[in-house]
């Protein structure tokens, strides 16, 4: 029983970290102002991965430009403008991952943000 709520947990922390790197990303970008809007793109995000990024070969790029895709039909602007979000939200997630670990000692990731 143990082992399921520390991933539970781990998950939470995680989709809230890659939400907030997603949300800032988003407002510093397109003026969002909705963290639950960023928090659902991060899960959508993280399935669309999950579910192309297993092909071989090509899979990590298909993977990324489906990605971007969720980011351009959850935000407004483009596909230019969700790569930019994209793009800061991979840098924002790693702010906030080095920050996390150093204050803290956690060695985590940020769901729904690839490669962070």
């Amino acid at each position: 029983m143990i082992p399921i709520a520390g991933s539970l947990i781990t998950f939470l922390v995680t989709l809230a970290i890659g939400g907030l790197a997603i949300y800032l990303a988003a407002s510093f970008t397109v003026n969002a102002d909705s963290y639950s809007q960023a928090i659902i793109t991060a899960l959508l995000g993280a399935f669309a991965w999950a579910l192309t990024s297993w092909i071989p070969l090509v899979g990590p790029l298909i993977a990324l430009v489906v990605w971007i895709g969720v980011i351009n039909w959850r935000y407004p602007g483009g596909w230019t403008t969700a790569a930019l979000i994209g793009v800061l939200a991979w840098l924002s997630a790693l702010f906030i991952l080095f920050i996390v670990d150093a204050a803290l000692g956690l060695n985590l990731g940020a769901f729904g943000v690839p490669g962070a």
